[in-house]
């Protein structure tokens, strides 16, 4: 009889996850015998063992269809919401593990998927990953389930603003998703044919969007495209943020506690970031502003031709990895290869842009702003 997996999607929804597990699960059952069940619901599910049988036939036709047909949670095993209390259900969730007999549970999520699942291997479960994530953050692979169409959506929602803002001569302010990294915004705002663009890597300096906005006006230009990363920060902010992370990190209770609430305060004053960042443009620059944020429509729908690519080798490639007997790996896409990535190595760590990557370059040789000093 050959070796039995389990498959669970955990944090946010993704496009191309439906597309992994149909990967993954056709090559466990056709190349390698193996049989697959999959956990509703992430890791809430595999805590209360409600699952479903998966074979070809319930693989069948869900390579193009957005979400997850397992559904997710964004549950943490060791910090669960039972019944209104937080509890460790890590042990529950061994158990119904070893009580299937499984020989390795794959888990597709992002970061934080990574470290729930280097919890249970801690424990003696042997665990597999698959990099989902529209952000395109996480350490280790050069791409990620999702980040593509994300990627797409953003720059097709550039292209139909740029109609408007042409039309009524207005700063148009985009606000994309990426958590705490500038991906989506640099590829999207760079296909896209941005004007500004604003990622956490680079705190801003507001009069020098400014100055970019009017540079472009005194040149002909009566309009502006400003894309912004939701978790791009000004000079001021990231000095905060920074200083208040480095006390945080001490050993100092009393100080310690000063810093968490001033990291509370700064999240509640960004709560409309984007909108104030308009207003602010629009009083420097004397042009009339408009704010569109895309939000979850990034990550909903259909999946690209690549993303659909990429999870399907990630998918058979995991299936051939568990084959082999390796596990306790995040499989990750390098130089166009498949490769087992020690889990070790990936948890805890975030893939940021780096402040000479090629984008950026041609960025700022295309004149782009990027609000820098």
């Amino acid at each position: 009889m050959g070796k039995q997996i389990g498959i669970l999607t955990a944090g946010g929804d993704s496009p191309g996850l439906n597309a992994a597990m149909r990967g993954l699960g056709k090559a466990a059952i056709r190349t390698h015998d193996m049989s697959v069940i999959g956990f509703r619901d992430g890791f809430r599910g595999l805590m209360q063992n409600r699952f479903v049988r998966l074979d070809s036939l319930q693989l069948s036709g869900i390579l193009t269809t957005g979400g997850t047909v397992l559904g997710t949670s964004r549950d943490k095993p060791h910090k669960m919401d039972v019944g209104g209390k937080v509890m460790d259900m890590t042990d529950l969730m061994i158990e119904n593990i070893t009580g299937h007999q499984l020989d390795a549970l794959v888990c597709l999520g992002g970061g934080g998927t990574a470290k729930n699942a280097m919890r249970l291997a801690a424990k003696g479960i042997a665990v597999m990953t698959l990099p989902k994530t529209i952000d395109n953050d996480l350490w280790g692979t050069d791409t990620t389930l999702g980040f593509d169409t994300a990627m797409g959506i953003a720059t097709e929602a550039i292209d139909r603003l740029h109609s408007t803002a042409h039309s009524h001569h207005r700063i148009v302010v985009v606000e994309v998703m990426g958590h705490n990294t500038g991906w989506i915004a640099l590829g999207a705002g760079l296909a896209g044919g941005g004007d500004v663009i604003l990622i956490p890597e680079i705190p801003y300096d507001i009069d020098k969007i400014a100055g970019s906005i009017l540079e472009r006006r005194a040149t002909g230009s009566t309009f502006s495209i400003v894309v912004v990363s939701e978790g791009a920060m000004s000079d001021e902010e990231a000095t905060i943020k920074a200083r208040a992370q480095t006390i945080k990190r001490g050993d100092d209770p009393e100080a310690a506690a000063k810093a968490r609430r001033t990291l509370s305060e700064l999240a509640a004053a960004r709560t409309n970031h984007t909108a104030d960042l308009a207003a602010d443009l629009e009083s420097r620059t004397g042009l009339e502003s408009r704010v569109t944020i895309l939000g979850h429509v990034q990550r909903g729908g259909t999946p690209s031709p690549t993303d659909r690519l990429l999870a399907t080798r990630l998918g058979t490639a995991c299936a051939d990895f568990i084959a082999e007997g390796v596990t306790n790996s995040m499989v990750a896409i390098r130089n166009n290869e498949c490769v087992p990535v020690p889990l070790e190595e990936v948890a805890g760590k975030r893939k940021t842009v780096p402040l000479d990557h090629p984008w950026l370059l041609t960025a700022r040789n295309l004149g782009v702003g990027l609000g820098e000093r």
